[in-house]
């Protein structure tokens, strides 16, 4: 399956740009024969907590989810965007999953929250990596800080998530994370990882850019610049078989003994 992956420069509160700008990517994508368009974490209305906290019209977000499903039913691509949830307990963070007709798949709520304005604005998820079949493939989602924590990707792995999906939103200085600990997560955790970034700058905000495709052998099978692209790369997951069984983490993973050394501590 071929799958795509928007990096751009949102802008903040720019809702209806930021949305123009997630169409015409999709029309893109799908043309090039991508089945999925991963966008990065909170694109629709920028990345900037406390302007969002603050300044954002949040009776505009129902229009902007409807906004998102016509999209992708119009190019027939199935979509991950992320936009914030207002519930009684709080702010989160997420991510949705819209299949090739809008219609939504999945729902997840970001566990590991990052920095001081994440903290202040949001409150944290509390459910595992969501994961669900699509076309044959068992999809997983989860979203920026997260994958940074081997944990919670080896959590997807073992609920046989093949392909996860990540929106991130990850500053300048940080481009390590893309160029090695993704490859690496995606390696020891055996499934592939789509690890969609933002570039320039969002209210003062330097964004990395350098967003990448990571096969379950830890190769980078795309990896993106410091601007705007899209990302594209063919996902085979016939091959998760053979690489699982030639080094074998996962079966050979003693989480009994480990969860002993955990309650003797």
């Amino acid at each position: 399956m071929r799958i795509a992956v928007m990096q751009g420069e949102a802008e903040v509160l720019g809702i209806e740009r930021n949305l123009d700008a997630i169409d015409q990517a999709a029309q893109r994508a799908a043309g090039d024969g991508a089945k999925i368009l991963l966008t990065s974490e909170l694109f629709a209305v920028g990345y900037a907590p406390y302007v969002l906290r603050d300044s954002l019209d949040v009776s505009l977000l129902p229009s902007a989810h409807e906004r998102l499903s016509r999209i992708a039913a119009m190019h027939s691509i199935a979509l991950v965007y992320s936009l914030p949830e207002i519930t009684d307990d709080g702010w989160l963070i997420t991510s949705t999953f819209l299949d090739d007709r809008g219609v939504k798949r999945a729902h997840y709520q970001k566990v590991q929250l990052f920095g001081a304005e994440e903290h202040e604005v949001f409150i944290a998820g509390s459910n595992p990596p969501a994961s669900f079949d699509y076309k044959g493939m068992t999809l997983g989602m989860v979203i920026c800080f997260d994958v940074e924590f081997p944990e919670v990707v080896r959590e997807a792995a073992r609920r046989s998530v093949q392909l996860l999906l990540v929106p991130t939103a990850m500053g300048r200085g940080y481009e390590q994370v893309c160029t090695r600990l993704v490859p690496t997560r995606a390696m020891e955790s055996q499934l592939f990882i789509a690890y969609a970034n933002h570039c320039g700058s969002e209210a003062g905000f330097d964004l990395a850019g350098t967003s990448v495709i990571a096969g379950a052998d830890g190769a980078v099978l795309a990896q993106a610049g410091s601007g705007a692209e899209l990302l594209a790369a063919e996902i085979d997951v016939s091959s998760l078989a053979q690489i699982r069984a030639e080094v074998p983490y996962l079966s050979e993973a003693r989480r009994d003994l480990y969860a002993q050394w955990q309650s003797a501590e």
